[in-house]
């Protein structure tokens, strides 16, 4: 996920991969991408209320080798569950 990634495409995808994997890991390097990556989950929610699902985001930091160079993102393990109504 980037800074200028598209949160209602990127909601599509993962949405997508929910139905059809059950689970997806998406990891944002910045205070941009993050905020991009959280409202793609917030997105992704609606678009599985049809079918029935929900999404669970667990957020972890990772680091991660950029252009031989170390950096600290977050990490979201997003996995599908069933949706439970109140």
């Amino acid at each position: 996920m980037s800074a200028t990634s598209r949160p209602n495409a990127i909601a599509g995808a993962i949405a997508a991969l929910l139905r059809s994997q059950g689970g997806v890991e998406i990891q944002a390097i910045g205070p941009a991408a993050v905020n991009q990556t959280v409202k793609a989950l917030a997105i992704a929610r609606g678009y599985l209320v049809n079918d029935g699902l929900d999404l669970c985001a667990q957020p972890e930091f990772v680091k991660l080798d950029v252009h031989s160079e170390e950096r600290t993102a977050l990490k979201f393990s997003v996995m599908a569950q069933p949706l439970v109504t109140v």
